[in-house]
């Protein structure tokens, strides 16, 4: 059986907010990286606030990630894109998760997203389970039900390997 590569990540210096997040293959937990860009309605309305619930709700115990990516959008300078997204991540939406920048599109592209906003979703150990494009409701739904699976699949394992 092959193992597939894995995907390629944001470099450290590409993350603006927030503390480089390590590659999913090194999670210990379950978790989510959102594709995104501000230019783009249902990634602000309703992708980005959907992060912030699974955060409100999952806490520590799900590594989440959001990456502003050019794929699909206008391809503009990091310079140009940077200090609006820091004082979109800092000041407006307050995100309480990291965010890095794909100023290239390049890692969306390598990760086949289909636009923004797109979802991946990873087991503990970085395998990908699931690759969702869209942010309405059914979207939003199948996210958070994988994640109460995966975050329940952890406990229950770590409970089996506790000592007794």
């Amino acid at each position: 059986m092959d193992i597939p590569a894995p995907l390629p990540w944001p470099a450290p210096s590409d993350f603006v907010h927030g503390e480089p997040v390590a590659p999913p293959s090194q999670w210990t937990r379950p978790g989510l990286v959102m594709t995104f860009n501000l230019e783009c309605p249902g990634c602000v309305s309703r992708g980005i606030p959907f992060l912030k619930r699974l955060h409100a709700e999952f806490g520590q115990r799900v590594e989440l990630m959001a990456l502003h990516t050019s794929l699909g959008h206008r391809l503009l300078e990091r310079a140009d894109v940077e200090p609006t997204l820091i004082r979109f991540a800092q000041h407006f939406a307050r995100l309480p998760f990291s965010v890095a920048l794909d100023v290239s599109g390049e890692l969306a592209r390598a990760w086949q997203t289909e636009g923004t906003p797109h979802t991946l979703a990873f087991a503990a150990g970085g395998e990908l389970i699931r690759s969702v494009y869209g942010s309405q409701e059914n979207a939003q739904t199948r996210l958070w039900y994988l994640l109460e699976e995966l975050v329940l699949e952890e406990q229950v394992q770590g409970e089996q390997e506790a000592p007794r």
